[in-house]
């Protein structure tokens, strides 16, 4: 008996639809991502056993480096730093910034210069900045610019926690005089952020 041949046909398969949804979390992601700054600065911190980790977001960084230059940086949550930045413009009239500016101030890393070479600063082109040798936010008693960023970016940010960054070789005396700027600014909560190290209780009953 013969066999009877089924003949074949070709398969296809509507995309559309797949198409249409991956399109759809494209946009999504690029709407909704948050660009990381672009931050070159790097610190030697000190290490601990504390393994409490931060958040990655409502984060104020006060960063000292070994030299005991002080820099300042706020994540850009909900345009925290567009609102930072006209703070800063409403309480220093003769720094009112262009649209490049704030752009390059939204994107930019830690902030470490005085209020009088902001502008200036981000005024620069992008690999300009990075090569730019900051000298560092002012905290002497005389003139304490730290405590304007603190104060503006809490209001800018009310939920924010705040962190000291420094680098393990960086000068005691700075590192005093930043604390002693947040408790002036009522801020009497904050951490150090630290490398983590072995508990030697954990590493007994090994």
């Amino acid at each position: 008996m013969p066999k009877v041949k089924i003949p074949r046909k070709s398969t296809t398969i509507d995309m559309t639809a797949m198409v249409d949804v991956s399109f759809l979390l494209l946009t999504f992601f690029m709407l909704t991502t948050q660009f990381k700054s672009d931050d070159s600065l790097i610190v030697d911190t000190p290490s601990s056993i504390s393994e409490i980790k931060l958040p990655d977001t409502d984060i104020l960084n006060i960063t000292v480096d070994a030299a005991g230059k002080v820099f300042f940086s706020i994540d850009n949550k909900n345009f925290t730093r567009e609102r930072l930045l006209a703070k800063i413009s409403e309480k220093h009239p003769e720094l009112q910034f262009t649209a490049e500016e704030e752009k390059a101030f939204v994107l930019s890393g830690s902030i470490g210069v005085p209020l009088k070479e902001l502008k200036g600063y981000l005024g620069l082109e992008p690999e300009d900045r990075k090569m730019y040798d900051q000298s560092g936010i002012p905290v002497d008693s005389a003139k304490n610019e730290l405590g304007d960023w603190i104060m503006q970016g809490r209001i800018s940010n009310p939920g924010v926690r705040i962190t000291i960054n420094g680098d393990q070789r960086a000068p005691w005396s700075v590192i005093k005089k930043v604390m002693d700027t947040l408790q002036d600014k009522n801020v009497n909560k904050f951490n150090l952020i630290t490398d983590l190290e072995a508990d030697p209780n954990k590493l007994k009953g090994i």
